[in-house]
């Protein structure tokens, strides 16, 4: 049985922490670890009665655990727009976000609320409209935030000609232009943040491999059961190729609460595929920053949202 590489995380009491795709996960771990640090931690959340599971479990695990469940769907930007809003209307400083929910490979070709490829839109877009709409937050709590990538944009294009994946669609092309997305925001944000004087650190993460659910039946997304690679990152996980669930999210919580970190810094297992969280060199697509200001001009006509 795989042990899980150790990972001390600083106090984190008086932070308030959002942590997406928290209901179960790599953002389950999460959001457990953040709050056993002494966050106070919301969960924004698809489904609220996950959520509420996530929750329960991690109060009866972490003895005077704060955490609540908020409603959010990151595929449809109305509701990316009103969690933002009843968070902004709270007017509490948010210090640390992490940007760690997606979806992976639906079986056929599909779209989300505002007409956008169903990756793209949930992965990226959705992230980037949250992240915007939360700035004065952010800047309020001189946060950090963290963005979960993949290994799928080790090797990844970005087409911005094509982001809508409408031309010539392939699944797994749209998951990797999704993530590559993800990264070229992160570093983005940090450099607009360092320009601006917004007072936010932005960092990146991935998890490796491991057996999520990314891969497991979603019979709301079309996919009545897992595929066989689930079965066989199952299998290496238990033996130790892999990371687990467990493992997997120490990366995105390095990231997160690594003290002293200057921002636009990149966190991944030290195999790649497993192992223990450490800063790693930068993918080559992650590296065109002239592509990430175009991105951002971007996503912000495609969301219309603003900084």
């Amino acid at each position: 049985m795989p042990t899980t590489p150790h990972l001390d995380i600083p106090d984190q009491t008086g932070k308030l922490a959002l942590v997406t795709g928290a209901s179960d996960g790599l953002g389950a771990v999460i959001a457990r670890r953040l709050a056993a640090a002494g966050a106070e931690v919301v969960m924004p959340v698809r489904s609220a009665a996950k959520g509420e599971r996530v929750a329960a479990d991690i109060r009866s695990r972490v003895p005077g655990a704060k955490v609540t469940v908020a409603s959010l769907d990151l595929s449809r930007l109305e509701s990316v727009a009103a969690l933002a809003a009843r968070l902004r209307d709270e007017g509490r400083p948010v210090h640390l976000l992490v940007n760690n929910a997606g979806v992976m490979r639906p079986p056929t070709r599909q779209e989300t609320a505002d007409g956008f490829e169903l990756q793209v839109g949930t992965n990226h877009l959705g992230h980037f409209a949250l992240t915007l709409g939360l700035l004065p937050l952010l800047q309020a709590g001189h946060a950090r935030v963290t963005n979960q990538t993949s290994v799928a944009a080790r090797s990844a294009t970005l087409d911005l000609d094509d982001f809508a994946e409408q031309r010539r669609y392939d699944v797994m092309r749209a998951y990797g232009a999704s993530k590559t997305a993800v990264g070229l925001f992160s570093r983005e944000l940090d450099a607009r943040s360092r320009a601006a004087g917004w007072g936010i650190t932005s960092n990146l993460a991935h998890p490796g491999v491991s057996p999520t659910n990314l891969l497991a039946a979603q019979p709301g997304m079309g996919r009545e059961r897992a595929g066989a690679e689930r079965r066989v990152i199952g299998a290496l996980s238990r033996v130790g190729v892999l990371g687990t669930v467990e493992s997997a999210a120490l990366p995105a919580l390095m990231a997160a609460t690594r003290a002293g970190s200057p921002g636009d810094e990149f966190f991944g297992p030290r195999r790649t595929v497993g192992g223990p969280p450490a800063p790693r060199p930068l993918w080559r697509p992650l590296t065109d920053l002239d592509t990430a200001r175009a991105l951002w001009d971007l996503s912000a006509r495609l969301t219309l949202v603003q900084a």
